[in-house]
């Protein structure tokens, strides 16, 4: 018989936060396999668990090259329990190419459910969470982030980030750029940790208070588009648009096709708008 997976939930930040099943798989496993094994050390001790199997490590570095030596562990009958710094494994944190690989031996795969950052920061913002899209991280690179923003431009639904202290005002002044400075979001930081703080506003209005600097762990959520009908888009939001995807690297001719498609109007209607403004000197 063949083993199974655990991917097991982990507080992402009080303690006990910790599922009650998750110290039974730490104290049970024949293999643990951890992002960081001196924090899976730490959480062992606060949880007051000692494991009895081998403890590894199972990083973005070495993911690859340790996957095909979990996986024959799994194949040889053992219980293999992968977890992360904080929340779920496969999550924006390694465990991905473990689930595939295992899936494909036919290796019995279940988790332990946990904290997730996802839902706490969904639950936390005020914003509408009857459907959502989780984005990840966004790219480091100004252009990247700026292209990526524009791919879900028009999403209606409410979207969800991770992102780092230090690139917060950066990447909330380019949301603010593409998805306007009115639309809503809500910055969650150091979710279920003492100095834990949900700021909402404007995208416009927290890039300005996120340049004074912000510390801890990051989520990010933002209000979906507008559910606007064919034409009732403005002409000016329509300029806006067509200049964010320019100066992305759009020729206009594309630019317009696209905010064309994006918003539901013929590509003449946004050609006016578009020829107006430049008119006008806008």
């Amino acid at each position: 018989m063949t083993g199974t997976l655990v991917l097991a939930g982990t507080p992402i930040g009080d303690v006990q936060d910790a599922p009650p099943r998750l110290a039974a798989e730490l104290a049970g496993a024949d293999v643990v396999a951890a992002e960081d094994t001196r924090r899976l050390r730490r959480l062992t001790q606060a949880l007051g668990v000692t494991p009895k199997g081998r403890v590894v490590s199972y990083f973005e570095g070495n993911e690859s090259a340790r996957t095909p030596e979990l996986v024959e562990e799994l194949v040889g009958g053992a219980r293999v329990l992968l977890v992360t710094d904080a929340g779920m494994p496969s999550v924006s944190d390694p465990g991905y190419r473990l689930v595939a690989a295992a899936v494909e031996r036919e290796v019995r795969v279940t988790a332990v459910p946990g904290p997730s950052a996802v839902l706490t920061a969904l639950a936390l913002s005020g914003l509408p969470v009857d459907r959502f899209c989780f984005e990840g991280f966004l790219p480091r690179k100004a252009g990247e982030r700026l292209s990526r923003l524009r791919e879900v431009a028009g999403e209606r639904r409410t979207l969800v980030y991770f992102e780092a202290p230090h690139r917060l005002d950066d990447t909330l002044a380019a949301m603010a750029e593409v998805f306007g400075t009115d639309r809503r979001a809500a910055v969650c930081r150091e979710l279920t940790k003492t100095y834990e703080e949900v700021r909402r506003g404007g995208l416009g209005e927290l890039a300005a208070w996120a340049a004074e600097g912000v510390r801890g762990e990051i989520t990010v959520v933002v209000e979906g588009a507008p559910d606007k009908g064919p034409g009732e888009v403005g002409a000016e939001e329509l300029v806006r648009r067509v200049r964010v995807r320019e100066e992305a690297g759009e020729r206009r001719k594309e630019a317009i096709a696209a905010v064309a498609a994006e918003v539901g109007v013929p590509k003449r209607e946004v050609f006016d708008a578009v020829v107006a403004a430049k008119n006008a000197g806008a």
